[in-house]
């Protein structure tokens, strides 16, 4: 007989993120009446802009409360060609942009329209949690190329080179990096396009963080480097990071048109379309200007050089300055060893943090 409550072998198999369960725990302390200091998951502190806010509830007043089209309204996908072109250097047409519910969301749908099963995807390490497990979920099998400490958490071409096969569909570029917070320059994001053109696979460069540069760094698109480059990059983003709407679930895509119509006759049958008050949130954020972005940054590059400050004047504490996001990304093994073996691994060293001093921290392993 079978189980009733079985679950399925994928499902099954899913890992749970480590960010959404240390944010997970932090509240239910706070909610207790315990002051946490929560370090966990990535997400801006600020409120939602004036002006976004401003124009969700206008959307509301004319109407904005019905289903819309599935990859996103009209004037938000006109908002988000615009954003490419100005931004970016990327010229897209309409139906070469899709919006979903969220960055996360926005991935899943590229991996499940693109990979068949067996498909590799490879993703430099340290990664975002969410990655392989999403590959995992579309049928895929993740190739992990290790980027160190040395090379900055930068990966190292031949490496990528050297971990594709005949079954590799996709590498995953993400600058800046979560959760090192690195940021690739222009020629080492060439030379990675290069080889997936030569190869003929794609890239998924996730650019949610774009804005937040640290230091002199600078961000670039790699669809905007060539036509040929185009064809092979799908440029991934959200207002959730940029704007602090992490809340509001409007991710989008803008790539070859055969894979963003599959993308939208995928959402089509799964969540629709994004929530239309949030897409006219979006559409404010997309077109409001980045003098609120700008006021985030600073206050994260301050907060950065605190952390910078303290981290390094930890005895057995490493860390490699982020230049970009709001990570640090330290390493704790000389820490470990100077503990004496009180906590065999991170993962028991956040967990001590957090019940002894009421500090959320991720534990790097996850990642």
């Amino acid at each position: 007989m079978i189980d009733l409550h079985r679950l399925s072998p994928l499902v099954a198999a899913i890992t749970p993120s480590a960010t959404v369960a240390i944010t997970t725990r932090a509240k239910e302390l706070r909610r207790a009446g315990v002051d946490v200091i929560g370090l966990g998951a990535g997400e801006p502190d600020f409120d939602t802009p004036s002006h976004i806010v401003e124009a969700a509830i206008q959307g509301i007043r004319d109407g904005n409360t019905r289903y819309t089209a599935p990859d996103g309204t009209l004037e938000l996908k006109e908002a988000i060609r615009d954003k490419f072109l100005v931004e970016n250097g990327i010229e897209y047409s309409l139906d070469e942009i899709a919006a979903s519910c969220g960055g996360k969301h926005s991935i899943h749908n590229l991996f499940t329209a693109v990979l068949a099963p067996g498909d590799e995807v490879i993703i430099p390490t340290p990664y975002w949690v969410s990655y392989p497990e999403q590959v995992r979920i579309a049928g895929g099998t993740p190739v992990f190329v290790e980027a160190t400490a040395d090379s900055g958490f930068r990966v190292d071409p031949e490496a990528v080179k050297k971990a594709i096969t005949d079954r590799t569909r996709v590498l995953v570029l993400n600058s800046p990096s979560n959760p090192t917070g690195a940021v690739y320059p222009r020629a080492e994001i060439e030379a990675l396009v290069d080889i997936a053109i030569e190869h003929g696979i794609l890239v998924l460069s996730d650019e949610v963080y774009e804005h937040l540069l640290y230091e002199g760094a600078s961000h670039h698109s790699p669809a905007a480097f060539s036509p040929e480059a185009r064809r092979h990059v799908v440029t991934m983003n959200s207002v959730s990071k940029t704007y602090a709407m992490t809340g509001w679930r409007v991710g989008y895509m803008g790539g070859p048109a055969p894979i963003m119509r599959a993308v939208a006759r995928l959402q089509s049958h799964q969540s629709q379309n994004p929530a239309s008050q949030s897409q006219a949130a979006a559409v404010g954020a997309l077109r409001g200007g980045l003098d609120a972005v700008a006021e985030m940054r600073d206050a994260f590059d301050l907060r950065r050089g605190h952390a910078i400050k303290s981290l390094e004047s930890i005895p057995g504490i490493r860390l490699v300055r982020p230049a970009g996001a709001f990570y640090a990304f330290p390493d704790a093994r000389d820490l470990l060893g100077r503990l004496g073996g009180r906590f065999p691994d991170t993962t028991q060293l956040c967990a001590h943090l957090l019940d002894a001093h009421n500090v959320a921290c991720v534990p790097g392993a996850p990642f």
